[in-house]
């Protein structure tokens, strides 16, 4: 899942960008309305995270034109005013969930994932292949019914795989949707992830290399 957070309170962006991290997910910040049109013109997001309250062009703008695309993004906006009216006038514009202010992190977090859900096509709960299961909600994945030590991004590399469903899934498209813009695309990280994350898998090999192609399970 690839999110874009979009707050001019930079210390709280920062900080719930560490927190999606920390769960694997790829994240993208920026702390201004035009900023942000500028970063969706070129990313597909599956989340926005939008501050209401932007100063320059304002969020309620940004999800108005945010929903002019057919992008299928999905916008969860912020905003200090918790009131029933300015809830039900944020979805009016176009919002799919809307979370006041303040909020406990693990709440955000839960939103963001049913969001991104949502954004994709419908895929099961939890991923099955073979004696390889992951439970993407609570961040665990087993085979043989032994626990794997797998890091954030190792799962969500190997989630997003058993998700595509034997779809052949290119370096570039893992890239782009597990890693954020701060990632070098020149970068060998895909490589290395997916070498740590076949050790850690053991034998019989699960997933599977498509030369030029990219990889599968």
């Amino acid at each position: 899942m690839r999110v874009l957070v979009v707050e001019d309170q930079v210390r709280l962006a920062d900080s719930v960008a560490r927190v999606l991290r920390r769960e694997g997910t790829a994240v993208d910040v920026e702390y201004d309305g035009s900023a942000a049109l500028d970063r969706t013109a070129e990313v597909d997001y599956d989340v926005v995270v939008l501050n209401r309250d932007l100063p320059g062009v304002p969020g309620d703008e940004v999800c108005r034109r945010l929903m002019r695309e057919p992008l299928g993004t999905r916008v969860l906006m912020l905003t200090a005013a918790g009131t029933i009216a300015d809830r039900v006038q944020g979805l009016t514009l176009g919002a799919d969930d809307y979370l006041p202010k303040p909020f406990a992190y693990p709440e955000l977090v839960a939103h963001i994932r049913a969001l991104g859900r949502r954004s994709q096509p419908a895929v099961p709960p939890v991923l099955v292949h073979g004696d390889l299961t992951l439970d993407p909600a609570r961040r665990a994945a087993t085979r043989g019914g032994t626990r794997l030590a797998l890091n954030p991004k190792e799962l969500a590399v190997l989630e997003y795989l058993l998700a595509a469903q034997g779809r052949v899934v290119s370096a570039e498209e893992l890239l782009e949707r597990v890693w954020d813009a701060t990632t070098d695309p020149f970068t060998t990280t895909v490589k290395a992830t997916m070498n740590r994350l076949r050790s850690k898998l053991g034998e019989p090999p699960v997933i599977e290399t498509v030369p030029r192609a990219g990889y599968r399970i």
